[in-house]
């Protein structure tokens, strides 16, 4: 099936995530060296500003830009808000589509940017859509819903005979059969999550451990800084961990405004995960950040940032919370909407990209000018970052002066045959990228 057109077209929308972006590296302002930020370098808050992006979508014959040694394919278009990748044990691919309920200001400017008009942005697609690409030629045979039905569906996980859906109010679990195409069984909640979320913060990841024996569930903030009361944000900024029939609840991980993207280290096997960071601070605060997560760790939502920074909107609150924060791994930049995350394990592509992260930067909404918008690549020497941040898939933004933008990436993951495949939900595209001979 040539560059799938025929799936549930939907609108191209405008979707926000929270947090901010400090001094320049490799050619952007997206990006700033870690080690400046964790001697405590980090600029005092100042005054916020607000830039909403127009989405144009993708002119015919135009993709995002790879370096050198690479090339981009459209492997499928005309979805409807394409967020998450989730590869099965068989090279089978999942993609999850589903749209955020835009208020406010947020409303307003999709509206003024002609990509709301005759949608209504509180209804999505809800659905899973499956892809099957056997000669990996970037032309998916198969592309047809598997599962519908959802309610703001994201993270997928696949453990024996089982297929989870995160949905943004609960875990759900489906019986299902290596290699079936569709699921047409009734699944069953077996998590109760809170649902909703300020701006993107409705999303909920998934991912196992090697051996199965545990699901670790993302879920992100409220709120931007708990303005609404600690009382609304129960089990809220935290990673769980459960067992996979649901029992065993636990917080592994706390004090993470909106983690998203979570991968393990393939060298050191620590589970690692990208953090939207707050907002309203400034254009250079907060760091958006990759972190190692460790078991029982404090990072320090919404009392204190990157550190021990106290926010000043929560001084005095939780001083003994404050001594606990621990400093995230890597920095990002500021409101870069850092989203996906996957190590690179294969070898398809040049040895330098092997064992580092490629993170998904949604965009900027809370900065005087556009940050984010590209797939960055962190290179890794074993457990910890070697070097800075740097472009990976760019060609997102089309006239920063103007604030507009072809379109928006997301997820990312790594295919069977060592190549990227990036989700791109405002244009309603993914993005394949491999390197060429």
């Amino acid at each position: 099936m040539k560059n799938v057109t025929t799936l549930i077209g939907g609108c191209l929308m405008l979707a926000i995530c929270a947090c901010g972006s400090p001094k320049s590296n490799n050619q952007s302002a997206e990006a700033t060296d870690s080690a400046a930020l964790d001697s405590g370098a980090l600029p005092e808050p100042a005054e916020s500003f607000t830039k909403f992006s127009k989405v144009l979508g993708w002119p015919e014959g135009k993709a995002p830009t790879a370096p050198a040694g690479f090339e981009v394919i459209k492997f499928a278009d005309k979805l409807s808000n394409p967020r998450w990748i989730y590869v099965g044990p068989n090279g089978d691919i999942f993609v999850a589509m589903a749209n955020t309920e835009l208020k406010g200001a947020a409303k307003l400017a999709a509206v003024a940017s002609g990509k709301a008009k005759s949608q209504n942005l509180g209804e999505s697609s809800n659905s899973i859509v499956i892809f099957r690409d056997k000669d990996n030629d970037g032309n998916p045979e198969l592309a047809q819903v598997f599962l519908g039905g959802l309610n703001q569906p994201f993270g997928m996980l696949i453990i024996g005979d089982s297929f989870y859906v995160a949905n943004t109010d609960g875990l759900m679990k489906y019986p299902y059969k290596l290699g079936d195409t569709k699921i047409t069984a009734s699944g069953r909640k077996i998590v109760e999550l809170p649902a909703g979320g300020y701006n993107n913060h409705w999303t909920r990841n998934l991912i196992t451990n090697a051996d199965k024996s545990k699901i670790y569930i993302s879920v992100g903030s409220g709120s931007n800084v708990a303005e609404h009361g600690m009382e609304n944000e129960q089990r809220r900024a935290n990673i769980l961990e459960i067992n996979p029939d649901g029992s065993g609840e636990r917080v592994f991980a706390s004090g993470l405004r909106n983690p998203v993207g979570m991968d393990w280290n393939p060298a050191s096997k620590m589970l690692w995960t990208a953090v939207n960071e707050r907002d309203e601070l400034g254009d250079e605060l907060v760091p958006d950040y990759i972190t190692s997560v460790k078991d029982g760790a404090f990072y320090g939502w919404p009392y204190a940032y990157f550190g021990q920074h106290e926010d000043p909107r929560r001084k005095g609150e939780n001083p003994e919370l404050v001594k606990k924060t621990i400093v995230p791994d890597f920095a990002l930049g500021s409101h870069t909407a850092s989203l996906g995350l996957t190590f690179y394990r294969g070898s398809a592509f040049p040895e330098r990209y092997r064992g580092g992260a490629f993170i998904g930067q949604h965009g900027s909404w809370n900065h005087s000018t556009l940050v984010g918008y590209r797939v960055a690549f962190v290179p890794f020497n074993g457990a910890m970052p070697s070097g800075k941040a740097e472009d990976f898939l760019t060609g997102f933004v089309a006239d920063k002066e103007k604030g507009e933008v072809y379109g928006r990436p997301v997820g990312v993951a790594e295919l069977p045959d060592g190549s990227l495949l990036v989700a791109d939900d405002a244009a309603n595209t993914l993005w394949k990228v491999k390197a060429v001979k």
